[in-house]
């Protein structure tokens, strides 16, 4: 039998003030039931999974239910009539109707399966009329796929600007965003901003929506790291782009995604190509082609027409659970997290970590993320401390998570920082750019946390007893790190 973590011996006093601080977590049960039916890999193997803003973890019983509909089904490329096609694009339909319907968006907007919320921001960014006159404003705090739209938007001669975060909580500056949004421009507008930061974890303000659209902007939404631990509807706050990856949500399956274009917007959109599945005519002879209408239009090649009945499981699955029991599991274990790691001092009454973004979970995720310090106030370099949890078995998360806004601000990086980074020309990387910080007294990247539907109590106290392994521990002691990263991607050569 699995040991059941979550009342490991010796874990009973601090549990219990655990519950008496957070009565509302006993009211999650249904998670721990869920974890043992079907996670059961975690507390096998003696797994701590803390990296729920990078995937989420696929249940057992969602993969097989979609592995026995594919091997009770025949499903073939749905562009065409047959039966095994008409049955893909059935299960494809259905899959697009409950997606709308989870957000609340049927019948004002139009769902586009995409790779991933990454694709969905291109899809945005290269169809987007972005002209002179026009602008392009974005937060500070934004995944690196949507500070990539600032491309499409310099190249069709459009302004870019950012609106800055306040420091320390890491919360959109709204005085200076307000007065961003008050300027006119002589062509279309377009504003984007995370609902959660999968930097800070900070929730921004849904109503920043209502008040770009009043002053006349288009918005992007984007939700990956949102709509994992909260509903988003769509009758209450209307972007007119939002953006889901679904293995945020449920873990499975992996390449899915989807962009919501609010109907009212489609006419404004300039597709640049075209591709097969999205034209209803096309021409050699005479170098002609007809966009097909709606999703199709931005739907290009053939769908993943085979993992995508897989989200509608998934959405079920999330519906029997209860969004508002996994966001109080969430909240009550983050609150918890927050409080503990900031009362972790050395022997000399240092504190051991420092926190970016809010203390409490007021307005926040469930995505923690810091950097440790040793007696001396040097700065622990985050990827040995990566090397050092997976040696423990925990999985978590370091470097500067694809937003680099969030964490220049963060770590207070100036354009002199900048400026000496450069110096570096066409040989600068993220491992590099850290060395030219480091001597600075800073860091380029930090250590990231994160909490999701099947966590519990257990997974937090062991990352809370890592840290506190770290009391007193001098950098020299804790020692450098034996990898280096030189991308974003880590490549073995199984050769």
């Amino acid at each position: 039998m699995a040991l059941d973590l979550d009342i490991a011996p010796g874990r009973s006093s601090s549990r219990d003030r655990f519950l008496a601080a957070y009565p509302a977590y006993a009211g999650t049960s249904a998670l721990d039931a869920l974890r043992a039916a079907d996670y059961a890999r975690l507390d096998d193997s003696q797994s701590v999974y803390l990296d729920f803003t990078g995937a989420g973890l696929p249940a057992a019983s969602h993969m097989r239910e979609h592995t026995e509909q594919l091997a009770n089904a025949v499903f073939g490329n749905p562009h065409s009539a047959s039966p095994s096609s008409s049955a893909a694009t059935a299960a494809v339909e259905r899959t697009r109707a409950r997606v709308l319907d989870w957000f609340n968006g049927a019948g004002a907007y139009t769902c586009v399966f995409t790779l991933n919320a990454s694709n969905a921001l291109k899809l945005v960014g290269e169809a987007y009329p972005f002209a002179p006159g026009g602008r392009y404003l974005l937060t500070t705090d934004n995944h690196n796929s949507v500070n990539g739209i600032r491309e499409f938007a310099s190249a069709k001669g459009a302004a870019v600007d950012y609106a800055p975060l306040t420091v320390p909580e890491l919360r959109i500056d709204q005085p200076t965003l307000m007065a961003e949004l008050g300027r006119p421009g002589a062509g279309p507008r377009l504003f984007a901003f995370p609902a959660q930061s999968n930097f800070s974890g900070v929730k921004h303000p849904l109503a920043l929506v209502g008040a770009a659209q009043a002053r006349g902007w288009h918005v992007l939404l984007d939700a990956a790291a949102f709509v994992p631990g909260n509903r988003l509807d769509l009758a209450a706050v209307s972007p007119d782009f939002v953006v889901v990856s679904f293995y945020k949500m449920f873990g499975y399956p992996t390449g899915v995604g989807c962009l919501l274009i609010r109907n009212d917007v489609l006419p404004w959109l300039e597709r640049p190509w075209f591709a097969g599945g999205t034209v209803n005519f096309a021409s050699v002879l005479d170098r002609r082609h007809v966009l097909a209408p709606r999703e199709a239009a931005f739907e290009d090649g053939t769908l993943n027409f085979l993992a995508i009945p897989a989200v509608e499981i998934g959405l079920r699955r999330l519906a029997e659970l209860g969004m508002e029991t996994i966001q109080t599991r969430i909240g009550c274990l983050t609150d918890w997290l927050l409080g503990r790691l900031l009362e972790l001092r050395h022997g000399n009454g240092r504190p051991m970590v420092r926190l970016y973004g809010p203390a409490t979970c007021e307005m926040r995720g469930g995505t923690v993320t810091m950097n440790f310090y040793d007696p001396d106030g040097h700065l622990l370099d985050y990827r040995r401390i990566d090397e050092l949890a997976g040696a423990q078995g925990i999985s978590l998360r370091t470097g500067c998570f694809c937003n680099p806004g969030a964490g220049e601000t963060a770590e207070g990086l100036t354009e002199d920082d900048m400026r000496a980074a450069d110096a570096l020309g066409p040989d600068l990387t993220l491992p590099r750019f850290l060395t030219v910080v480091q001597h600075r007294g800073k860091s380029a990247g930090a250590i990231r946390v994160s909490l999701g539907a099947v966590s519990n109590f257990a997974d937090v106290e062991r990352f809370l007893d890592f840290a506190a392994g770290f009391r007193d521990q001098t950098a020299l002691a804790v020692g450098a790190v034996s990898f280096d990263i030189e991308t974003c991607r880590v490549i073995r050569d199984g050769g």
